[in-house]
């Protein structure tokens, strides 16, 4: 069954997008630069490298893309525990 969420998730998009393209970019760099430092590129170690690289650079360049989707994930966690706490004291008044 698919639901939709009520307020979206489009920090979760943006964030993940902008994770992807920078591992892309980081990939054609780190094949182009091997490629001209050596004949043949081990395609497996450029993606471990360009996944190394790609993280680091998200740490420093997306950091207000993360902390927005922090923020909506903390919003929403704190909108199901006011839910479950109404629930539970709903629950605990009907007990009486």
């Amino acid at each position: 069954m698919v639901t939709a969420y009520p307020e979206g998730v489009k920090e979760f998009v943006v964030y993940t997008a902008l994770r992807i393209v920078l591992f892309l970019a980081s990939l054609a760099v780190v094949i182009g630069v091997w490629m001209l430092l050596a004949d043949n590129v081990p395609l497996t170690w450029a993606v471990v490298v360009a996944f190394v690289v790609s993280g680091l650079g998200s740490y420093f360049l997306l950091n207000r893309q993360r902390a927005a989707f922090a923020r909506r994930v903390e919003e929403r966690a704190d909108r199901a525990t006011a839910k479950f706490e109404e629930m539970k004291a709903r629950e605990d008044s009907d007990d009486s």
